[in-house]
């Protein structure tokens, strides 16, 4: 009488297990690898900062050119003591300062 320990069926499946197990963890290590590997290599050179302040500059300038040019409007169309051209440059760079803030909080929290 042998049952089917000894005809070694039962080990067989328990070893296609371990094996199935085994080779299902060796693809996630290897996918973990690659990603890890891909983070790496992802590191941000010299043009991704230059791209950078280049946006950082762009969203502190447009908006202050924007309030100039209302304020340069406003001043000719309803001219008053007090100068729009003035204050809305200040209130254009205060924008543009808060943007550029974001932006730069943005990217050092990527990090």
């Amino acid at each position: 009488m042998t049952g089917p320990e000894d005809s070694g069926t039962g080990n067989n499946r328990a070893h296609k297990r371990r094996a199935s197990r085994n080779g299902f963890r060796k693809q996630i290590r290897e996918k973990s690898i690659r990603k890890q590997q891909a983070r790496e290599e992802r590191e941000k050179g010299v043009w991704f900062w230059m791209g950078t302040f280049g946006l950082v500059g762009w969203s502190v300038s447009i908006p202050t050119l924007a309030g100039i040019a209302l304020g340069i409007w406003i001043d000719r169309r309803w001219p008053s003591p007090y100068s729009w051209t003035l204050m809305l440059l200040f209130a254009g760079l205060g924008i543009g300062c808060w943007n550029a803030w974001f932006w730069i909080r943005k990217e050092s929290q990527d990090e």
